[in-house]
């Protein structure tokens, strides 16, 4: 009990309240850029509110901001209750928070000026770079620290995974960020032509490979056998699952190269990769989802345990779609056509967004010392809003992407096109309105959850027996 009592939550709880409050900013950004596309007017004419400015502004808010919030939080939880010590620097791990929220607001205000490298997921220009580096480094220092000094001898496999995509990240940065700068705010990649592109998708796919899929699964080991209260499915399926996942996915990332100068060699091999992939990423689904056996009950009366279930759903749809679309028949069909957005958010939305906020709500009351959060019943009512709101925006972008996609390849029997390409814009409008609309109800989702932690914050719940009152947290 008097080691429980010294860990360090402080560092989790100010991850865990900046998840929430990064969330509502990136998701607002993606309703008034999704909002845009079906109402183009609403960008008013001012260059940094257009749509090409705050659309990396979006992507960087939702995956850094939300998703690097909540694995900094998970990660720092769970390396220290698995390893029953405290954070091997109270310093550094304070220095990764503060670091991190100031790349954000780096970020927001550098993106809509148009200061940007141009490179998806990696748009941040080289001083903001640099700091990501010396955040990571301290990040890296603090988590493999307190790995070497555990008290346990053995290494959860949460913490594998945990691992895995923090090197893995620091290697993709490092690469793919090597620029030459020009003045403070621009620089330009050291790579030419299709080998900048090969290395810009082997740090893309492999950002989704290990910042939003490795991290994630750190938690999905920890945090779904936590709550159901019931031991992990397989714990050698895990492993496998592990070195299974880390050596396919890097390999990937080619597929979203189809049909462009780099060699046909490279492409096919990022499509049997991919195909590959499938399996690993199965398993691990299967592992999740099988853990609640003898627990099934539980998903009736669990809100989050509902979040957490239902995202490994929307994994595995993700991860069965992804190899599907690297097929070359496949993506001659999907390439550039919203279906790939479709792709992307059942992925971000289902996947991440969900277990990102089944775990928060695992930790708030936690970090707060209560019992439990304000109100259970809010949390039913985010997890359906939220769920609607996903299945209204994938189904939307799925069929206009196969609509455009066969609108584009349409041909009359004299070899014209059968469509212009405003027919298939004027054709996909009313699937913008609807994924709008999904947008708006993920994001209100989001405004709940913030009520929720602000109610359970202040509210005088009496503590939770199981955790201590939480002397460290202060």
């Amino acid at each position: 009990m008097e080691r429980e009592l010294n860990y360090n939550y402080t560092v989790v709880k100010q991850f865990s309240v900046m998840t929430v409050i990064w969330g509502i900013v990136g998701m607002l950004v993606g309703v008034i850029i999704a909002a845009q596309l079906a109402w183009p007017e609403l960008n008013m004419g001012v260059p940094w509110l257009s749509y090409g400015r705050l659309r990396p502004l979006h992507t960087n808010a939702v995956i850094f901001a939300f998703g690097g919030s909540a694995l900094f939080a998970t990660s720092y939880y769970v390396v220290q209750r698995t390893c029953q010590v405290r954070l091997f620097s109270d310093g550094l791990a304070a220095f990764t928070f503060w670091g991190w929220q100031l790349v954000i607001v780096l970020a927001a205000v550098t993106l809509p000026l148009g200061m940007t490298s141009g490179k998806e997921y990696a748009e941040l220009e080289w001083p903001i770079d640099i700091l990501i580096t010396l955040v990571w480094v301290a990040y890296a220092v603090v988590f493999f620290g307190t790995l070497f000094k555990r008290k346990v001898p053995h290494i959860y496999v949460a913490n594998w995974f945990y691992g895995a995509f923090i090197l893995a990240v620091a290697m993709l940065h490092l690469v793919n960020s090597a620029a030459i700068p020009v003045s403070m705010t621009k620089s330009y990649s050291v790579y030419s032509g299709a080998i900048d592109a090969m290395v810009q998708w082997w740090y893309g796919h492999n950002a989704v490979g290990f910042f939003l899929t490795a991290g994630f699964l750190g938690m999905m080991y920890y945090f779904i056998p936590k709550q159901a209260e019931r031991p992990i499915y397989s714990y050698r399926l895990s492993i496998v699952h592990f070195w299974a996942l880390v050596f396919t996915y890097m390999w990937a990332g080619p597929h979203h190269l189809h049909y462009t100068a780099l060699p046909d060699w490279a492409q096919s091999l990022g499509m049997v990769f991919s195909l590959i992939l499938l399996a690993p990423s199965w398993g691990g689904m299967i592992n999740g989802i099988m853990t609640l056996s003898g627990a099934w009950h539980k998903l009736r009366t669990d809100p989050i345990l509902k979040f957490l279930i239902v995202s490994l759903s929307f994994y595995g749809m993700s991860t069965f779609e992804g190899p599907m679309m690297s097929i070359k028949t496949v993506n001659a069909l999907s390439h550039y056509t919203d279906w790939t957005v479709g792709h992307v958010h059942s992925g971000a939305l289902g996947w991440v967004g969900l277990i990102s906020m089944g775990c928060i709500y695992f930790l708030l009351p936690r970090m707060f010392g209560k019992r439990e959060m304000y109100s259970v019943n809010l949390i039913n009512v985010h997890f359906w809003v939220a769920t609607i709101g996903i299945v209204l925006y994938i189904a939307a972008m799925w069929i206009a992407g196969v609509m455009q996609g066969l609108m584009w390849r349409a041909t009359n029997p004299d070899g014209t096109l059968t469509y212009t390409f405003v027919e298939g814009v004027k054709a996909t409008y009313p699937y913008y309105v609807i994924r709008f609309l999904g947008g708006v109800l993920y994001l209100s989702g989001m405004f709940i959850m913030l009520y929720n932690m602000i109610q359970t914050m202040r509210n005088p719940q009496p503590a939770d027996t199981r955790i201590p009152a939480l002397a460290a947290a202060h």
